[in-house]
C-alpha cells in the first residue's frame, strides 16, 4: 500500500512540476492524472499494484470535503454577500456544461453512425 500511495503522491509532484515549470492553466493534481493514465497506458501491470489502494482513497472521498466544508463556514458572510453572482456562475457554467455534453453526444451518435454505415 505504502509504494503505492507513493507512486500516486509522485505523479501529483509531477504534475505540479509540470504546471510550475510550462505555466499551463491546469491543476497540477490533473496533470499528474494524466501522466498517471499514460505511464498506466505503457505499464498495464502498474494497474495492479495502484487499484487497491486507488479504490481505498475513493471510498473514503467524502473525508475529503471536510476542510471544503469548514473553509465554506469561516467565509459564510463572504457567500452571502456575493450570492448573486455565485448563483449566476453555478446556473451558467451548469447550463454550459448540459450544452457541451449534448453537442458531443450528438456528435459521437453521428460519428458512430457513419461508421456503421461504412462498414455495411
Amino acid at each position: 500500500m505504502i509504494p503505492a500511495l507513493a507512486t500516486l503522491l509522485l505523479f501529483q509532484l509531477f504534475g505540479e512540476v509540470a504546471v510550475l515549470l510550462t505555466g499551463a492553466p491546469v491543476p497540477g493534481p490533473v496533470v499528474g492524472l494524466s501522466l498517471l493514465l499514460a505511464a498506466l497506458a505503457l505499464r498495464p501491470a502498474w494497474l495492479d499494484a495502484i487499484k487497491p489502494t486507488a479504490q481505498g482513497l475513493l471510498q473514503h472521498l467524502s473525508l475529503l470535503f471536510v476542510p471544503a466544508g469548514v473553509g465554506v463556514m469561516q467565509h459564510l458572510q463572504r457567500l452571502g454577500d456575493e450570492a448573486l453572482a455565485i448563483g449566476v456562475a453555478l446556473v451558467v457554467s451548469t447550463l454550459v456544461g448540459l450544452a457541451v455534453s449534448a453537442c458531443t453526444m450528438v456528435w459521437l451518435m453521428r460519428r458512430q453512425n457513419r461508421r456503421a454505415e461504412a462498414s455495411r
